[in-house]
């Protein structure tokens, strides 16, 4: 992200608007398009929703959270935040 001169993109009508609000200081202005959820980008958040159901699917064959957990390499707290349904992401 960089910094723009407000004074060189609006128009002075504007500008005297936004200066009412926010003399010589700094303003962040999103995207008009939104923001993107997380790791929706990177497919991060799709990869972690597989792993959890391979969790789940591998708990209801009886495999144990401490077992699940060192094949996942995560907290036996973890596993079973997931296999208990409780909201992670």
């Amino acid at each position: 992200m960089s910094y723009k001169n407000a004074a060189e993109l609006l128009p002075p009508h504007l500008l005297e608007e936004v200066q009412k609000h926010i003399d010589g200081g700094l303003i962040y202005i999103p995207k008009a398009s939104g923001r993107v959820s997380w790791g929706q980008l990177t497919g991060s958040k799709e990869a972690i929703e597989k792993r959890n159901k391979d969790i789940i699917k591998l708990f209801q064959k009886g495999i144990s959270i401490s077992k699940l957990s060192e094949e996942y390499y995560l907290s036996q707290e973890t596993v079973r935040k997931i296999v208990y349904g409780k909201k992670l992401l």
